[in-house]
């Protein structure tokens, strides 16, 4: 008897800077997937793909839980794709510009989207720091060119500090970018679906005071960090908010869903980047969002799963 149950593999762990996070997903979207519904198939990709290409023509649909190169990056999808396994969230393009923060802000800028004032360093190029010191104003966000949970990502106070931070941040890629240090309150939109798009209610992120910005701790640190949903914004920025996120959305050719990380100073909002495939853990922010306008953890994955099965 052939079982009618929807054959999904679960891909999470692979070989980022943030495999340990794509393990603890992957382990609550494993419990959370509905076994009535779904037969799920696990898969690592740092050891599994040639398994996964073997059993491709019994797999229905794959759902990708990894964060970072190697799998957030376009990588994975075209793999996928080989394969003929359809997948939730964003294809090749989308995944690979929007995992490249310089690329983001520049689509950001041409679509109108109000972003930091930024430069690009390269690290064999000739470019005065202090340049761009005298440019931006100091303090300074300095981050890597694709690198997720603010890996390799520093805050400089004084012009004296940034040689350290550009060593960091290039020691993961070659270009990195700097942007004017926006004081205000960080707040992420989620967005669902493919074309008709759904903004979830916003989250407010205040960092514990230890914490100076929302940084790898503060993102993974059970209690390091406050989350408020809906965020504590006037009806009117949070409208002009849940709109921004769905033009990053489209600008950065996303599908399915994603979330878009922004700061509100005063009245303005400006957009910082957009992550293709949000933490999926309960506590995440996505599926708090999703929450928060009553779609539980369990039916935000059957939701996703139907959406990669959309032609």
């Amino acid at each position: 008897m052939h079982s009618s149950k929807l054959k999904v593999a679960l891909l999470a762990g692979g070989k980022s800077a943030e495999r340990e996070v794509s393990l603890k997903s992957g382990e609550q979207v494993y419990l959370a997937l509905d076994k009535e519904r779904y037969e799920v198939l696990r898969y690592d990709p740092r050891d599994d793909l040639a398994r996964l290409a073997r059993e491709a023509d019994r797999i229905d649909v794959a759902l990708i839980i990894l964060h970072g190169r190697l799998g957030e990056d376009g990588t994975v999808q075209g793999f996928l794709d080989l394969l003929g396994i359809p997948y939730q969230g964003s294809g090749v393009l989308g995944s690979a510009v929007a995992m490249n923060k310089i690329l983001s802000k520049q689509l950001y800028v041409q679509a109108g989207l109000p972003v930091a004032p930024f430069a690009v360093m390269d690290r064999r190029g000739s470019r005065d720091s202090r340049a761009v010191v005298k440019e931006l104003g100091l303090p300074l966000v300095v981050k890597p060119e694709h690198e997720g949970s603010s890996i390799g990502l520093s805050i400089v106070h004084d012009a004296a500090d940034l040689a350290q931070a550009l060593e960091v941040a290039w020691q993961y890629d070659r270009l990195c970018l700097l942007e004017k240090y926006l004081d205000g309150v960080e707040i992420t939109g989620a967005v669902l679906g493919n074309d008709a798009l759904a903004a979830l209610p916003l989250i407010e992120i205040v960092p514990g005071k230890e914490y100076e910005f929302f940084d790898y701790k503060a993102k993974y640190l059970p209690g390091a960090t406050q989350e408020i949903c809906p965020a504590r914004i006037t009806p009117e920025l949070a409208a002009k908010a849940q709109a921004y996120a769905k033009q990053a959305h489209q600008t950065l050719y996303c599908r399915g869903y994603s979330r878009t990380d922004m700061i509100v100073s005063g009245n303005d909002i400006f957009v910082l980047e957009t992550n293709t495939i949000p933490g999926m853990t309960e506590t995440s922010l996505f599926p708090q969002a999703a929450a928060a306008a009553g779609i539980s953890f369990s039916s935000l994955l059957d939701r996703l799963i139907e959406l990669a099965l959309e032609k």
